[in-house]
């Protein structure tokens, strides 16, 4: 059973679904839902199409395989967030809870052939939400330096910076 609704006509004729999905083409309402345990290994597939399309980070997920990790306790504990477009999914996100009571945003990828389309925007939103509703007065994220640009669009701030395995991080909220 998909979880995608049509608008429409899915796509136009002579097209491939995923090649309508790209093109923007198709006539789709997007549609985010948690994740679900069978995901996993296609999710953490996802994870690293996206983590190599990022020049700065392939380098450090040489050294660091381990970090292609979505941890089962995340998909059952409902923090992973899928956004399923023309019956795929395109990018997720996860969300934890924090000691202080608010939530982290954990991770957030993005198809790379997709990118740039508002499907991260989305995602951080819907994640917004559901931490506003579970109490949260904040949405953290440690983001990488070239996902700088993005955050602050999304209406997150600086605090600070954080070093990671992977290099220099900035350390960002986003009041709720």
């Amino acid at each position: 059973m998909s979880f995608f609704r049509y608008l429409d006509t899915p796509y136009p004729a002579g097209q491939t679904l995923w090649q309508a999905v790209k093109n923007r083409s198709a006539i789709v309402r997007p549609m985010i839902r948690p994740a679900i345990l069978a995901e996993r290994q296609a999710l953490e597939a996802l994870q690293l199409r996206a983590s190599m399309g990022n020049e700065g980070d392939r380098e450090a997920l040489q050294r660091h395989p381990d970090a292609i990790d979505l941890p089962v306790e995340q998909i059952l504990a409902g923090g992973v967030f899928v956004l399923e477009q023309a019956g795929a999914v395109v990018g997720f996100s996860v969300i934890v809870s924090r000691e202080d009571g608010d939530m982290e945003l954990d991770a957030l990828f993005v198809e790379p052939g997709i990118q740039r389309r508002g499907i991260g925007k989305r995602l951080v939103e819907h994640c917004a939400g559901v931490a506003r509703s579970k109490g949260s007065t904040t949405l953290h994220v440690i983001g990488n330096r070239h996902a700088e640009q993005f955050y602050l669009a999304c209406g997150f701030s600086i605090i600070g910076s954080f070093d990671t395995r992977f290099g220099p991080g900035v350390l960002m909220r986003l009041p709720l």
